[in-house]
């Protein structure tokens, strides 16, 4: 029997801040450069105890795909899927990122809480993806396109 195997994807995390964009462009370029799909996840946060309501994951969707209309206007051949996911970010991207080449996220060079990556998510993600991370950290509003 002949199992088809997985896509080759490069799998990116987008919450709409400036690093999170920089990840965005920087994850087009390189799954355009190595023919494979870009997988665009945003991971909602549970509120409380609960899973998201199914209207707000709807509307994280719509904008999620606003925002890479807006991210990657010009794209051609580059194959896309957006996908809203609930979780604890660093875990869900791990997971996300399974089977994927590269997994690239955007994080600050200095967060609030002295870690120098940036948050609670780069550290989770490093440790538990299974493939190449790229972290795009520092970039600023203005940040431009690549």
């Amino acid at each position: 029997m002949w199992i088809m195997p997985e896509p080759r994807s490069v799998v990116v995390g987008v919450d709409g801040s400036p690093n999170s964009m920089a990840a965005l462009r920087r994850a087009a370029r390189e799954a355009l450069e190595r023919h494979a799909r870009l997988d665009v996840v945003r991971v909602l946060e549970p509120e409380g105890a609960r899973a998201p309501r199914p209207l707000r994951t709807v509307r994280e969707w719509l904008r999620l795909r606003r925002t890479v209309a807006h991210a990657l206007p010009r794209v051609q051949h580059l194959t896309t899927r957006l996908r809203v996911v609930p979780g604890a970010p660093g875990e869900t991207l791990a997971r996300a990122a399974e089977h994927a080449e590269l997994l690239v996220i955007g994080a600050r060079a200095h967060s609030e809480y002295g870690n120098p990556l940036g948050g609670d998510t780069v550290p989770v993600v490093r440790e538990r993806a299974r493939c190449e991370v790229v972290v795009c950290a520092d970039h600023t509003a203005t940040s431009t396109a690549p």
